[in-house]
């Protein structure tokens, strides 16, 4: 049985590692850009696509691979997350996503605690957080066992060019990010109307996913964690 306490270490490393990749990229491609944003949102796209498809790969035997707390909630829903370890799951993530900010900003000789000034606020990015988060559910939910990794990763570096947010579809995300004044970074202020968009996503991931046809014996993401006694159930 894979013990909560690796769990909990690979989910808030994961998330940790993956806000240093979405930060630290955006602060490398900023950097080497000279102004020209699409030039640097591409190079922060890739990066993060690399990062997200090799942490899934990597932590997925272990926790599951979530990184967000509204798929460890769906997951919980379904009985693929016991109920117990869904709140030290949101807090692991939580928390990593604060040290993966620091660590970007240590590596880049930055000041480790700051707060970013960008906002994203308005109606379309709060439906571009919506359908973010709902298709990232439905990629979750539908992908085929052992193609989650680079199901999910594709999702991601195409939602951050078709949608207006750049998809953070993740309040872990949206948390970490607001403690950086970088190119990733989101004002605190611009958070609360995120994080209400992803949840009220990721319902409407799970509607859509349930409205479709079942086309797979077993689901999950990304991984059956069997030893952990965490079985997906059947669609």
């Amino acid at each position: 049985m894979v013990e909560l306490r690796s769990r909990l270490t690979a989910e808030a490393l994961g998330t940790a590692l993956l806000l240093a990749i979405v930060i630290g990229s955006g602060i490398m491609a900023e950097r080497l850009a000279g102004g020209n944003a699409a030039i640097a949102l591409l190079a922060n796209t890739a990066a993060t696509v690399g990062g997200l498809y090799v942490l899934i790969e990597a932590l997925g035997p272990i926790s599951g691979a979530h990184f967000n707390p509204v798929v460890s909630a769906v997951m919980a829903v379904r009985g693929e997350l016991h109920g117990a370890a869904l709140l030290p799951y949101i807090v692991a993530q939580m928390l990593g996503a604060v040290l993966g900010a620091w660590l970007a900003h240590a590596m880049f000789d930055m000041t480790l605690l700051q707060f970013s000034t960008k906002v994203r606020s308005g109606t379309g990015q709060w439906i571009a957080e919506a359908v973010a988060t709902a298709g990232l559910l439905l990629v979750i939910l539908r992908a085929p066992n052992g193609r989650a990794a680079s199901m999910v990763a594709a999702y991601i570096g195409a939602a951050y060019w078709f949608t207006a947010s750049t998809s953070f579809a993740n309040p872990a995300a949206a948390f970490g990010r607001m403690f950086s004044n970088s190119f990733a970074g989101i004002a605190p202020g611009s958070v609360p109307g995120f994080v209400l968009a992803e949840c009220a996503g990721a319902v409407l991931g799970v509607l859509l996913h349930n409205l479709l046809e079942p086309r797979f014996a077993a689901t999950g993401h990304p991984n059956v964690i069997e030893s952990s006694g965490e079985h997906p159930p059947h669609t």
